[in-house]
């Protein structure tokens, strides 16, 4: 039953990262989000049952290789690199509930939710008051 209820806070917290993404219209949406916090969460907890820590590392190498695929260069620009961190931090999140530690999982959710949804209007803010002195 604890497997169980790991898996599910897994989920249910990388849908909470999803449901930003799919709010502001960004890659790795809803259903990406809640797929690989799902995986990272029965990775660890298959690493667990057989002893193996080595786990956690080929998480985080495996969701950084995924994270490579959602970055684009655009022009002199680049693309992607907040949703790529995100799914690397959503496998994190995973991994946290995978092995047990359910309030480092919560706490950390909803840490990135709040970088990702508040941070948007700083980073606008920002833009602008650079782009006044280019004139």
């Amino acid at each position: 039953m604890d497997m169980f209820v790991r898996l599910i806070v897994a989920v249910a917290l990388s849908g909470l990262v999803g449901v930003e993404r799919e709010l502001s219209h960004h890659g790795a949406g809803l259903r990406t989000q809640m797929t690989v916090g799902i995986g990272a969460a029965l990775f660890a907890i298959a690493g667990e049952s057989l002893g193996d820590s080595r786990v956690a590392a080929q998480i985080v190498t495996g969701v950084g290789f995924l994270g490579v695929g959602a970055i684009i260069r655009d022009g002199m620009g680049i693309k992607g690199l907040t949703t790529a961190a995100g799914l690397w931090a959503v496998a994190a999140i995973g991994l946290a509930a995978g092995i047990g530690q359910l309030d480092l999982a919560v706490i950390s959710t909803l840490i990135l939710v709040a970088v990702l949804f508040l941070m948007r209007p700083l980073e606008r803010f920002l833009h602008r008051f650079g782009s006044l002195g280019e004139a």
